[in-house]
């Protein structure tokens, strides 16, 4: 069975009812893939808080500390956009810990998803955009030092550009990262990844999926990566409230199918996160996010 990781605190976050935020997802999302028979409850491995020491690894000692503590600066938390709370440190902990999690996973065997993550905003001293700490940096960087792991390659399909993980992928060798992204999108000021492709507002399934297969191709046989890191977010969707894209809810089934098939193809474990969606239906939002499971599962029965 592919391994899944989740923890309670991700969905246990009190914000104002106007918030864009959709922090219930990742407990409606679980319950979805359970009554819908996507997935079993032994699947499901509960991760351990992270420590402080490990997250300074690769962010600065000073905001790490300050977070924790409850004591960063009112700009700061205004930039991240979330109200400091001992909830949010609990969620952010677990969160980080649940992607390297996943990704020790992926190596066992060979696939591993992940019920949150994909907090490619958070740069070396600062948070953004709802991220705080970068879980796909501090996932490929543990993983490349525990297993001497030669590259690891972030894959990043969010529709917003991983500005953080671009920054921060620079200051560490071994991990590569390419982000396809809303040109017309968040961030406004964009940086610079291993590898950028900038679609334009109103791109459709034909036009993404294509990208995205010949992306992935091209960076397997440059790399030839140990470790795929693959940020499936789903506000590429033509509903997301939060995207420009005209991409269908089969659009990101078939998305999923090829990233994890050429990975599976091309003998590359891949450790998923479901990255961002954002819709204050949470029925369709679900349904979204469970895309990467249906095609996940699709491909494992194939080989049973």
């Amino acid at each position: 069975m592919i391994p899944l990781v989740y923890h309670p605190s991700y969905s246990k976050l009190a914000l104002p009812a106007h918030h864009r935020f959709p922090t219930t997802k990742y407990a409606r999302l679980q319950q979805y893939l359970l009554d819908n028979q996507l997935a079993m409850p032994e699947q499901f491995f509960a991760p351990s808080p992270m420590t402080a020491e490990d997250i300074i690894q690769v962010h600065q000692r000073e905001y790490v500390e300050q977070f924790i503590a409850g004591t960063l600066p009112a700009p700061a938390l205004r930039r991240i956009g979330f109200p400091w709370s001992e909830a949010l440190v609990e969620r952010t902990l677990h969160s980080l810990s649940g992607t390297s999690l996943t990704a020790n996973k992926a190596l066992s065997h060979g696939i591993a998803l992940h019920l949150t993550g994909g907090y490619h905003h958070a740069h070396y001293d600062f948070g953004s955009g709802y991220c705080i700490f970068n879980d796909l940096i501090l996932a490929a960087k543990r993983i490349i030092d525990e297993h001497q792991l030669h590259r690891v390659l972030i894959f990043d399909c969010d529709v917003h550009q991983g500005d953080g993980s671009a920054t921060m992928s620079h200051q560490h060798q071994g991990i590569i990262s390419c982000s396809i992204h809303c040109k017309q999108n968040f961030p406004s000021r964009k940086q610079e990844s291993h590898h950028d492709i900038e679609l334009a507002k109103g791109t459709d399934d034909k036009q993404y999926l294509e990208t995205v297969e010949q992306s992935l191709d091209l960076l397997i046989r440059m790399y030839q990566p140990d470790l795929i890191l693959y940020d499936a977010g789903v506000d590429i969707h033509q509903d997301d409230d939060l995207g420009h894209l005209l991409v269908s809810q089969n659009g990101i089934y078939q998305r999923d199918l090829a990233v994890v098939g050429m990975a599976k193809s091309a003998n590359v474990p891949v450790a998923a996160v479901i990255g961002g969606g954002y819709s204050r239906d949470e029925l369709q939002l679900s349904q979204r996010h469970s895309q990467l499971f249906i095609a996940a599962n699709q491909l494992w029965h194939q080989t049973q």
